[in-house]
């Protein structure tokens, strides 16, 4: 991309020694005599075999059989293998090594349903139950190598179910609790899914959703499921299947709370978390035990500062790669989990405010396009509630805006909490650049890589970039990442490494400023060239949401038989208009203004809603598809496919 980029902003957020001398980060340095976090990310970059042991030992990983060498590169850059030799499963440092010690007692896990339910389980008690359905699991046949799905709401009962899966060596296939058969389908026909754990529904703003018949359509169509396991979570009545279906409870009662773990090999297959892609079938990323929940416990520790008691919640879905990172990460370092099972401001704006007061939320975890809709109902629900708890604010899923993130900076953090920036993808496990409790934070930005991510930003010649935008690439393997897709290896590396030898593009545009703080703009395939100039869609639609009666924004650009390409923007209103033209107007000055008339708008148009992930990410490419009267691609990872049609109406 190359194009200078206008940062701003200056620092708002300095750590305080409170924030320092007790962090993860902290702790780690003095471990190993490294005077700065400079230092760290040279050591942690330059020699990737000494950063992940002293890592894997940080995080009091215990293996069965000790690995012979950390990594083997033999492969090429593309395929290393991780922890050689080396036998251990996940689950018992989870769960196991806790029994008989202080942690046995203390709350793993804290679940809160939308309509007022409430239950909490201990390390010893979710321990118990993991070995429950590990046996019933077992029962039904089931063991290593088996993948089993996940397609359930955000219950204690997902996570036991998560766990379960892999203490018996089994894979474990997370759904995204909205999906409808035609998504759930490809999914477990491609990993030859053997059972599926579901539910009867679940709540969504006081109305009761339905998800047993999904599943049952999805089943008729998957010839190698032979079992279903469901929860009745909301009470609506259900077929059962005889033969294939069991429920929960009557399941899980009968077995014994004793189960052995299975030993496996550190790399052998933990999970496939698919992703969308850009056209075609799903992307299964591989996951292995020494992979996803080393990654997820690294970040949480070294960017949340999430430490043993503490309490994180992040909004999230078990199907989106948040979930099992919640799950893996807090369990490893011997936090609290929170599980809210319903809408964020459901009854009322105040509800997610209220669940951190409830139980005593340390860290949360939320998304740019929630904070936007929630400043809409001003400062009164957050002052309505106790927030001391919370040390740190956590977000992911799109790039920010500078209006929200200094309301949920300065309005609910009161200027003293830090915003933990964090992108990557499933593909990593994790993040590539995050903010940590050590440096100081400018608005919408992220401190540095996460150590052990050697990260650049380069530009089209492959060149390292400052101060303009550029790719966003990693030059060195890391333990979380993906170990390829599943049953295409080709589209992995074509994905990843095809464009410079030995170097993962991500897709990210990426920034890093004069103080070395690190921007992403959003994926580099969204780019709009107008007049050219290669222009972010963040630029544009910060610009729009400044506005008052904006609240999201989408940019895109589309072919102009003139100019060569055209901005055309998509907007969501805090009131309905009516006449339009002057708010378009209005809009289009703002723009112009801002940017130059060249890059003013061809079109703008207000929809009721912009199509969003789980994760809240804006699909600007099915945007574009379907302004245009293209195929818009995979839409299974939509919350709001809706919003596609209403887009192509639009035209």
């Amino acid at each position: 991309m190359s194009e200078a980029f206008d940062f701003g902003g200056s620092f708002v957020w300095q750590p305080t020694p409170d924030y320092v001398q007790n962090a993860h980060l902290t702790r780690f340095m003095r471990l190993h005599g490294i005077s700065g976090f400079a230092e760290l990310m040279r050591r942690s970059t330059q020699d990737i075999a000494w950063f992940t042991d002293a890592l894997l030992k940080y995080l009091d990983i215990r293996f069965y059989k000790p690995y012979s060498s950390v990594v083997d590169l033999s492969r090429g850059i593309a395929w290393p293998h991780w922890c050689v030799e080396g036998k251990l499963n996940i689950v018992y440092n989870c769960l196991d090594k806790y029994i008989g010690t202080p942690t046995e007692g203390r709350a793993a896990l804290i679940w809160e349903g939308e309509e007022g339910q409430a239950r909490s389980l201990t390390y010893g008690e979710l321990y118990r139950q993991v070995n429950q359905a590990a046996n019933a699991l077992r029962m039904l046949g089931l063991g290593k190598g088996d993948a089993i799905g996940l397609f359930m709401p955000m219950t204690p009962e997902i996570v036991i179910a998560l766990l379960a899966i892999a203490k018996i060596g089994g894979i474990i296939l997370p759904l995204f609790s909205g999906y409808g058969s035609g998504a759930i389908i490809p999914r477990l026909v491609d990993a030859d899914a053997k059972a599926l754990f579901t539910s009867d529904g679940f709540f969504r703003r006081g109305k009761l959703v339905a998800i047993k018949p999904i599943a049952d359509d999805a089943a008729a169509s998957v010839p190698s499921l032979q079992h279903m396991i469901v929860l009745n979570r909301a009470g609506i009545p259900v077929s059962m299947t005889a033969g294939r279906d069991y429920d929960w409870h009557a399941l899980m009662t009968k077995q014994s709370d004793q189960s052995p773990t299975e030993v496996t090999d550190a790399e052998d297959t933990l999970m496939v978390i698919y992703t969308s892609g850009t056209t075609g079938k799903p992307k299964g990323a591989v996951h292995t035990h020494c992979s996803f929940p080393i990654k997820a416990a690294q970040d949480m520790a070294f960017g949340t500062d999430l430490h043993p008691g503490e309490v994180i919640y992040w909004i999230t879905d078990m199907g989106w790669m948040m979930g099992p990172w919640l799950a893996f990460g807090a369990l490893l370092l011997g936090g609290t989990m929170v599980l809210y099972d319903g809408a964020p401001d459901y009854p009322g704006p105040d509800r997610l405010w209220s669940l951190v007061e409830r139980h005593h939320i340390t860290t949360l975890g939320v998304s740019p396009t929630l904070i936007r809709t929630l400043l809409l109902h001003g400062e009164a629900p957050v002052r309505s509630h106790d927030l001391s708890s919370l040390r740190i604010f956590a977000s992911t899923g799109e790039p920010w805006n500078p209006d929200p993130w200094l309301w949920l900076f300065e309005k609910v953090g009161e200027g003293k909490r830090p915003i933990i920036n964090y992108s990557g993808g499933t593909e990593c496990s994790g993040g590539i650049v995050m903010g940590n409790p050590l440096l100081p934070l400018k608005p919408c930005s992220f401190s540095a890589p996460c150590p052990g991510m050697a990260a650049d930003v380069l530009d089209d010649s492959g060149q390292p970039l400052r101060g303009q935008v550029g790719e966003l690439v990693v030059k060195a393997p890391w333990i979380g990442m993906t170990r390829g897709f599943w049953k295409d290896p080709q589209r992995y590396e074509e994905s990843y490494w095809s464009r410079w030898p030995g170097i993962w593009l991500h897709g990210d545009f990426a920034a890093i400023d004069s103080d070395g703080l690190w921007y992403i703009l959003g994926r580099s395939d969204d780019t709009i060239k107008l007049a050219g100039k290669r222009l972010g869609p963040a630029e544009v639609e910060s610009l729009l949401v400044s506005h008052p009666a904006v609240v999201e924004a989408a940019a895109i650009g589309v072919p102009d038989e003139v100019k060569g390409g055209a901005l055309v923007v998509f907007c969501v209103l805090e009131y309905a208009c009516d006449p339009c033209e002057s708010l378009r107007l209005e809009l289009s000055q703002l723009i112009a203004n801002a940017l130059g008339k060249p890059l003013a708008p061809r079109e703008i148009w207000f929809v009721s809603d912009l199509p969003k992930t789980r994760n809240a990410k804006v699909m600007r490419r099915m945007i574009r598809s379907a302004y245009l009267g293209q195929d818009p691609g995979d839409t299974s990872s939509l919350v709001n496919p809706e919003s596609v049609e209403e887009i192509r109406r639009a035209r």
